[in-house]
């Protein structure tokens, strides 16, 4: 497991985007934005069970996350690893919520019967960029 630095951890913890990276069934690329954060030793993103990345690392757990800073676009880092544990619940509910707050200001408005899931990303290798 690769160690995340001050730098990374920032960036992760910031009201930075991130561009995730699956694999299809195919073993082609699946890339999307989302909302990132940590614990501080892992990249966490929060998912809808019913998208399309949650089902491909549902399969194979390989991923490959870049963030870019909002404030320098040339700064940011790419994060490889594998989806280490995947928690469901009321917990990724509140997890959701907190993320929102960080990126518009407030809760989620989750559509009705929308299971959430935290994706605990654990980091093999970490490139910052400048």
């Amino acid at each position: 497991m690769a160690n995340l630095s001050e730098v990374t951890r920032k960036l992760l913890e910031e009201k930075n985007f991130a561009f995730i990276a699956s694999l299809n069934k195919d073993g082609s690329p699946h890339v999307t934005p989302t909302w990132v954060d940590t614990d501080g030793e892992n990249v966490l993103i929060n998912v809808a069970t019913h998208r399309h990345k949650f089902k491909n690392v549902s399969r194979d757990p390989r991923v490959a996350v870049a963030v870019v800073d909002m404030k320098d676009p040339y700064k940011g880092v790419i994060i490889s690893g594998r989806v280490a544990s995947i928690e469901k619940g009321e917990k990724a509910e509140d997890h959701d919520d907190k993320l929102a707050i960080k990126y518009t200001g407030h809760k989620h408005n989750r559509k009705p019967n929308t299971q959430r899931a935290i994706l605990k990303i654990e980091p093999s290798k970490v490139v910052e960029t400048e």
